[in-house]
């Protein structure tokens, strides 16, 4: 299972599956092989939108940013 927490305040936001996961390693910036987090706006959920992301990974990400126009997300295998 892969969880995603809210980096910022540690809080988990839900849990995704390994075909979402591999869609934000593929669309987001890694600075190294092991890197687990990524900076999330509006306009990205926009631009997953557009690129025929899951729906639900688009949902559990909009639901997460709130009212906030940006936030670093980072998974954890548990």
């Amino acid at each position: 299972m892969i969880e995603l927490f809210d980096t910022e305040t540690g809080a988990a936001l839900g849990t995704i599956t390994e075909a979402q996961l591999q869609f934000l390693v593929d669309q987001m910036e890694e600075e190294s092989a092991g890197d687990t987090d990524y900076y999330i706006s509006r306009e990205t959920l926009d631009v997953f939108e557009e690129q025929a992301a899951d729906a639900a990974l688009v949902a559990l990400l909009r639901e997460a940013l709130g009212e906030r126009e940006d936030m670093d997300i980072r998974w954890q295998r548990t």
